[in-house]
């Protein structure tokens, strides 16, 4: 017996998991998961009931089933009074169609846990009155029964949250809760939601500013003793690094999340280590598109909130950064965005203790079995391969090879593509196919977004997903990835 390889025997490892790109030891479950949940990137959805735009589109319990089979551990139910006592679940003041709230909470047990064990939080909007509030606490008693908890585990006041381990298989409610107020059924809290926000988004500026006068709703006890994270208003970087408790969370929109990492950079980052934040799509997005999340992970937000049902780049990003760790849908944040004593600024990567930039070049060589975009028998794709990144602002960078004519089945490009990554741990790579046009917009074929330091460098295979981040096996491309230190 010779020892030797075939052909076919070769090609079947290059196509194997041994030849990926994905470095295997960091597809599981490799990451501490006992560290307070501030510490890490969560998964998270926006508006989780609606199917498409944000207007006058539907909204189905199908569309919890596919965030949480995506690994999403954040989903959005916003709770309005429906007909008969029973609350629903729409985008309030919109054409979107109503759905049970009863339902939507027995979709979120049945599905809570198939993709992942650790925690799910439900970020609440709650728009009710007292009556169909109590109806609401009175589901998510009963329909989530032991799953959901109420309060930190030790039942004292703890100085952090707890960790992602300490909470698994855990239904967690975040909303609007009752201070400390004497009310003994009822309490007032001010409305702090995103309709108010996104009013603001969409005035114009010259426009008087309206959120002077918050508008006041009653809560229900029943329903407030249910929360484990409150939703409370942002009022500074020094009121929070002073005042604000473990379990309290501020929602903001992407404008508002982008201007504090302008002028607060470092401070944004501190709150951040202590406090979870919430961002969510800008109120103009009625299209349901999404912002870069990157801009916010870069500033240590944990819940970066995307509207699941588009697909395009921001989604790759999401489904790219938690590819890793098990796909559990918590990602633990760089220590860089952890560390307390030593602030970090996304805009001055250059200034901290350990710098180290990296060269990372990617020698393009082929491609395998590339799909056609056009339904026409005799189409042929042109294709070229773009390798973008995403990171902190220094990192951002494209470039892409010349196209081959008429060949999907095996062109070879064998170009080189050199980068220099500042910041490896925030960096994510995504490899774009895309069929080359001279008289209109490139045509789509395939993408594949990993984070940087979960590259295998080698000769390796990325295997391309759709649109809609499924497998399109057997396409792919195959590299030749070198690191070295600069």
């Amino acid at each position: 017996m010779n020892h030797l390889m075939t052909i076919d025997g070769f090609l079947m490892y290059l196509t194997s998991p041994e030849g990926s790109i994905f470095n295997p030891e960091w597809q599981g479950l490799f990451q501490d998961m006992s560290q307070p949940l501030a510490h890490y990137y969560i998964s998270s959805s926006h508006n989780t009931y609606l199917m498409e735009d944000q207007l006058k589109g539907p909204s189905s319990v199908e569309a919890y089933i596919q965030a949480l089979k995506r690994g999403c551990r954040c989903v959005e139910v916003d709770c309005w009074n429906g007909a008969n006592g029973e609350p629903v679940v729409y985008h309030g003041h919109t054409f979107t169609s109503k759905i049970l709230l009863k339902d939507v909470i027995t979709t979120i047990a049945n599905y809570a846990f198939k993709a992942s064990e650790y925690p799910l939080i439900v970020s609440i909007e709650n728009h009710c009155s007292i009556e169909q509030q109590e109806v609401m606490a009175r589901y998510f008693r009963d329909i989530l029964g032991d799953m959901l908890l109420t309060s930190t585990l030790d039942g004292g006041v703890a100085s952090e949250l707890p960790s992602p381990e300490a909470l698994k298989r855990k239904i967690l409610l975040k909303g609007k809760k009752i201070g400390n107020e004497p009310e003994s059924f009822t309490g007032e809290v001010s409305d702090e939601d995103e309709a108010a926000e996104m009013n603001k988004d969409s005035l114009a500026s010259e426009s008087p500013p309206t959120d002077a006068k918050k508008s006041k709703q009653n809560l229900c006890k029943e329903l407030s003793d249910l929360m484990f994270c409150k939703s409370v208003h942002f009022h500074s970087f020094e009121h929070s690094c002073t005042s604000a408790k473990p379990d309290e969370m501020s929602s903001f929109s992407e404008s508002k999340a982008r201007k504090y990492s302008k002028e607060a950079g470092s401070d944004f980052v501190l709150h951040n280590t202590r406090q979870l934040t919430r961002v969510y799509p800008s109120g103009m997005r009625t299209d349901s598109s999404n912002y870069c999340p990157l801009d916010m992970w870069n500033m240590g937000c944990q819940i970066v909130a995307l509207n699941f049902q588009t697909a395009g780049m921001e989604m790759d990003l999401n489904d790219g950064l938690f590819t890793q760790n098990g796909r559990s849908g918590y990602v633990l944040k760089p220590e860089i965005l952890r560390n307390r004593e030593r602030l970090f600024d996304p805009e001055k990567p250059e200034e901290r203790e350990d710098y180290h930039p990296l060269l990372f070049s990617v020698k393009v060589i082929s491609g395998q079995q590339l799909p056609k975009v056009k339904q026409k028998e005799w189409s042929i794709v042109d294709p070229l391969v773009r390798v973008e990144i995403y990171g902190v602002p220094l990192d951002q960078a494209k470039q892409e090879t010349k196209h081959i004519d008429n060949n999907g089945f095996n062109p070879c490009w064998n170009e080189s593509l050199r980068f220099t990554i500042h910041t490896p741990e925030l960096a994510l790579v995504r490899f774009v196919v895309e069929d080359y046009d001279t008289a209109s917009r490139n045509d789509f074929i395939g993408q594949y977004t990993l984070p940087f330091t979960c590259i295998q460098p080698g000769y390796r295979h990325v295997h391309l997903l759709s649109k809609d981040g499924m497998s399109i096996h057997p396409s792919s491309i195959y590299v030749q990835i070198k690191i070295t230190e600069l």
